[in-house]
């Protein structure tokens, strides 16, 4: 299989995974940006643990699911946002205010939304989950 969006296939890899019930989900290839982002979940309770398998190919992810995902997915293209234009993103891709999280990076590494409004930067948007 080709992979395109590593991103994007990881994160609707974790919702098709949560939707069928499944304790746990394997991730490929892995990336420290990919990591980044599952500790940014794992931080806000959407996943339980995970660990990463040296497969010595490009690595895996073996990611312990917590059942609170409702929804995630990549956001492409990864649109450059400015500290005052995060509320229009968090309108456009969360259901509710202070509900679900926007991932950006920043120049500070791996962010939610609400990170990163509290260091007054701005960044790509990476992906989302509520």
């Amino acid at each position: 299989m080709s992979r395109q969006n590593t991103i994007a296939d990881a994160m609707s890899a974790l919702k098709n995974a949560g939707d069928c019930g499944k304790p746990e989900c394997t991730l490929e290839p892995s990336s420290k940006l990919l990591g980044a982002m599952l500790r940014i979940m794992q931080d806000a309770g959407y996943i339980g643990s995970f660990d990463t398998i040296d497969d010595k190919r490009g690595g895996q992810f073996r990611v312990h699911l917590s059942g609170r995902i409702n929804k995630c997915g990549a956001i492409t293209p990864r649109y450059s946002v400015g500290l005052d234009e995060l509320e229009y993103w968090e309108t456009r891709y969360l259901p509710g205010k202070n509900f679900g999280l926007l991932i950006l990076s920043t120049s500070k590494g791996v962010l939610t939304h609400n990170q990163a409004r509290k260091d007054g930067i701005g960044g790509e948007l990476l992906g989302f989950v509520y």
